[in-house]
């Protein structure tokens, strides 16, 4: 039987766990090698690394990180971090990556999304899309870890990479990020109307009925967190959890 896919977003600093809060005040959570074996444990559906420093440091994420991930996890995962080559993407996968996430090179450069599709196939190209919405102005997508503002409506963006061959998208609502509080489910219901690949529905979620309200009511294909897979109860103690399977059927 179907069921959409619950995906936990695992941001990586220096080889070490971190979470957000509107993309700043980073916060170490622990080793991202035992997260994968807890994840493992409680049968993840897949999981999503991005190493936050690897475009700023003009470097991709470490082949020796994506490849140890890869002799531990039972399920599959994708990276991100400073891709901007074929030769980037196919070490990852060859390293043990099932997909591929693009998100600040996709938009200096959308041929290269129409590259990789060509060379890997749609399904392993996946990119991931930070938006932020300021006061008095439209959203905008911004890239290099939501410092620069681009000129790209989320919407306009997410057509784009479409038709220059992404398999899916990850929308991120910059504002969410980190707070708990819901998803921007005006933004993923603008994004899922707009484009037929799947959209999976990032930044916000709190707890599982966010994910219901992103998919039944804003056509999200999947959903990622990140906060709610790592911390527990009212203080945020950090532990790794994911809903057992009795959870992930009442979901939806």
């Amino acid at each position: 039987m179907y069921r959409h896919r619950v995906i936990p977003i695992l941001l990586l600093k220096n080889y070490g766990l971190v979470k957000s809060i509107k993309f700043k005040n980073y916060r170490y959570i622990g080793d991202p090698i035992n997260a994968v074996k807890i994840f493992n444990d409680l049968k993840a559906d897949e999981l999503v690394f991005l190493d936050i420093l690897a475009t700023k440091e003009k470097r991709t994420i470490p082949i020796e990180f994506v490849r140890n991930v890869g002799d531990e996890a039972n399920m599959p995962f994708a990276v991100g971090g400073g891709i901007r080559t074929i030769k980037n993407i196919k070490k990852i996968i060859n390293a043990g990556a099932e997909k591929v996430i693009i998100n600040t090179y996709a938009e200096e450069n959308p041929n290269f999304i129409r590259e990789s599709s060509d060379t890997f196939g749609s399904s392993s190209i996946v990119v991931s899309i930070d938006v932020k919405k300021r006061i008095l102005q439209n959203r905008k997508v911004h890239t290099n870890s939501g410092t620069r503002s681009t000129r790209y409506d989320p919407i306009e963006f997410s057509k784009l990479m479409e038709d220059k061959g992404a398999g899916e998208i990850i929308i991120n609502s910059i504002n969410e990020d980190g707070l708990m509080s819901g998803y921007d489910l005006e933004l993923i219901q603008d994004v899922a109307k707009a484009v037929s690949i799947p959209v999976v529905a990032a930044g916000g979620a709190g707890n599982f009925s966010d994910f219901y309200q992103a998919v039944n009511h804003s056509y999200a294909s999947a959903v990622a967190a990140g906060s709610l897979f790592v911390y527990h109860g009212q203080r945020n103690a950090v532990l790794i959890n994911y809903p057992n399977s009795t959870e992930l059927k009442n979901i939806f």
